[in-house]
């Protein structure tokens, strides 16, 4: 399993807009059925307003089949483009999962039964 951060470095004063317009293309991607997994997260301590988008994949491959699933839905190119004004720059880590105490987030599908 692997753990995809991305991590965008705002300009300042956007965190509010930026973590709406992340919601918004989110909901987009959810019913689509794109997304599975999707973490957002802002700072509390070093640089100012950092937004952070975490997801978990089995691979690679399938990081890369959701990258391009989400390339291909004009919903979510038009909020993206959208957003982009918002950012000074950003960059992607990707890690290894190798153990965790913390069970991984649930699917959309195991949520929704969940609280439906």
């Amino acid at each position: 399993m692997i753990l995809v951060r991305n991590v965008f470095k705002l300009k300042f004063g956007m965190a509010r807009e930026s973590v709406a317009l992340w919601q918004e293309g989110l909901e987009v991607l959810q019913k689509a059925g794109v997304v599975h997994d999707t973490r957002l997260m802002t700072d509390l301590t070093g640089p100012f307003y950092t937004l952070v988008a975490e997801s978990t994949y089995d691979d690679l491959g399938a990081m890369e089949r959701q990258l391009r699933e989400e390339s291909q839905l004009p919903e979510w190119r038009a909020v993206y483009q959208r957003f982009v004004p918002l950012v000074d720059s950003g960059y992607r880590e990707v890690f290894t999962l190798v153990g965790s105490t913390v069970p991984s987030l649930p699917a959309a599908g195991a949520r929704a039964a969940a609280t439906g």
